[in-house]
């Protein structure tokens, strides 16, 4: 985690040169596209949304609705930011496998998405969800978490694999 303070401490962007735009996607719904040539680096967007506890994350779980994960954002304090309530146009941006940004969480608990590279006027946004799904990796729900990147490495889900390493640790991190 970055030691520096985070973006929002600088001085608030006028709305006329907000990097993005949202418009639809064809990777799947909504998404985020640069409105101008984006430098490696910048700091993008803050996620926003209402913080919750893990328990209250799965209280809102809609088993019916697995998707409605994707605005669940895992932060090290084992909270989660959920997009879904008072959050931003971030909750927008879509998963890649070969994504050109990256989600950075800074010690004052603030999320912000950086450009990993430079990023060109148009190209849609997007970061690696590393999703954690502690049920069944049914049919249904590898339909339900289908990645549409499109990227020539694309692994075919937005799920981490169970038997990763990272998903180990993801999990523990959600235990506390």
């Amino acid at each position: 985690m970055p030691a520096a303070s985070s973006p929002a401490s600088k001085t608030a962007v006028r709305s006329s040169n907000v990097p993005y735009i949202v418009k639809s996607s064809s990777i799947h719904g909504r998404g985020v596209f640069a409105r101008r040539a984006i430098a490696p680096g910048d700091a993008i967007i803050e996620y926003t949304g209402e913080r919750i506890s893990w328990d209250e994350a799965n209280r809102r779980r809609d088993d019916n609705d697995p998707l409605n994960l994707t605005y669940f954002f895992t932060l090290n304090d084992g909270r989660v930011i959920d997009g879904g309530v008072n959050g931003n146009e971030a909750r927008y941006i879509n998963h890649s496998c070969e994504p050109n940004c990256e989600a950075i969480e800074y010690e004052d608990g603030s999320v912000w998405i950086h450009a990993l590279y430079g990023i060109a006027r148009g190209d849609e946004l997007s970061y690696d969800y590393t999703l954690v799904y502690e049920g069944r990796h049914t049919p249904a729900i590898k339909r339900a978490f289908a990645c549409h990147c499109g990227a020539p490495t694309c692994s075919g889900s937005m799920l981490m694999k169970k038997n990763s390493a990272r998903y180990r640790a993801n999990i523990r991190l959600m235990q506390g």
